[in-house]
């Protein structure tokens, strides 16, 4: 890792920095949780025109709330599922979609105007300059992936493409934790892994980047509204149909039956090597982290037998993202070294 120092200004900024991000990290909570209903209820096409700088002013007259509802009428969505639908009901999706979008935007406000303070006024270092400005990029690819994905559902389908709903999923996902890794790791030396324990906390970081992309394709195939039943799923431990499609691999993105099943056992893996972790370790970080799981597991099962109500639904991802928190808060913890001060070398 890169030596560097830290002045006086970049030491006494450090909790303002700090601050900004964990307020950021937050955003991007709320941000998926926002997604998340958008998504479970239906809104996500309601609007069908990416316009970033107007699209923030939503229809304020009659005739214009006319014309986005006809633009509406236009996509598959409306004339195979939705035909019939009036303004009213509309609007109750339109504002879902809308929410989701604005608040990508003051997130993407939020994050510039401090970075261009601090970065300015000399309170960051070289790395974390750096790794703000890449976090801002992605945050930008994010927007135009939102619109990617959305794209998907306007022509020929009536939702959108679950390959590419798991895919903006796992960028807010990983723009998310990579905020919070800036963060946790302000003003500390950090290593790369070395001992097993530290491998494996990394580990468990990733398989729960993949654990929530999975959560990705169930819920753009809405896997979850299907298989109702645990510890059996389709009355077996392995069910038959896993592997119907061919070739063989489109079963682990596009048949619910084996998608279900692949997040419930990717679960149970990660259940098992954090309880490991927790009882080698035995640190807070990692009792933390399996508190985390355990609850994301009962509400991964309430969730699925209750057939996914909002409010589970939204509960659920949520608790995803604390989960992913906290095993970044668990790596953080099993890499970081001594506090550095103003004006020594420090490897950030």
């Amino acid at each position: 890792m890169t030596a560097e120092t830290l002045n006086f200004r970049q030491t006494a900024a450090m909790p303002y920095v700090r601050a900004w991000l964990l307020g950021m990290a937050a955003l991007i909570f709320c941000m998926v949780i926002v997604g998340g209903a958008t998504r479970l209820t239906d809104s996500g096409l309601s609007i069908t025109e990416w316009k970033p700088l107007l699209g923030a002013i939503p229809p304020l007259t009659e005739a214009q709330w006319l014309d986005a509802f006809e633009k509406y009428r236009q996509i598959p969505e409306y004339q195979q599922i939705n035909k019939g639908m009036s303004l009213a009901e509309f609007e109750f999706i339109y504002w879902w979609e809308w929410s989701h979008r604005f608040l990508g935007r003051v997130i993407g406000l939020a994050f510039f105007l401090p970075f261009a303070y601090f970065a300015v006024t000399g309170a960051l270092n070289r790395c974390t300059a750096i790794r703000c400005g890449v976090l801002f990029v992605l945050g930008g690819l994010q927007g135009a992936l939102g619109w990617y994905m959305v794209a998907s559902g306007l022509v020929g389908r009536v939702d959108v493409s679950q390959y590419r709903l798991a895919a903006h999923l796992s960028l807010a996902t990983l723009i998310y934790g990579g905020i919070l890794w800036v963060a946790f790791g302000l003003g500390l030396k950090r290593h790369l892994p070395e001992t097993g324990r530290q491998w494996l906390a990394l580990l468990i970081a990733a398989l729960v980047l993949l654990q929530i992309a999975a959560g990705g394709f169930v819920a753009g195939l809405d896997a979850g509204f299907g298989y109702n039943s645990w510890p059996l799923i389709d009355g077996a431990v392995v069910p038959r149909g896993l592997f119907a499609a061919e070739p063989w691999w489109r079963n682990m993105f596009e048949n619910a039956l084996t998608v279900q099943f692949n997040h419930r056992n990717l679960a149970y893996a990660i259940f098992l090597l954090v309880a490991a972790q927790a009882y080698a370790g035995r640190s807070r970080a990692d009792l933390i982290l399996l508190l985390a799981v355990l609850g994301q597991v009962a509400l991964g099962v309430w969730t699925l037998l209750w057939a996914v109500p909002l409010w589970l639904g939204l509960a659920h991802q949520g608790g995803a993202m604390l989960v992913f928190a906290a095993a970044i808060w668990s790596l953080h913890c099993a890499l970081r070294g001594e506090r550095v001060t103003a004006l020594r070398e420090v490897r950030v």
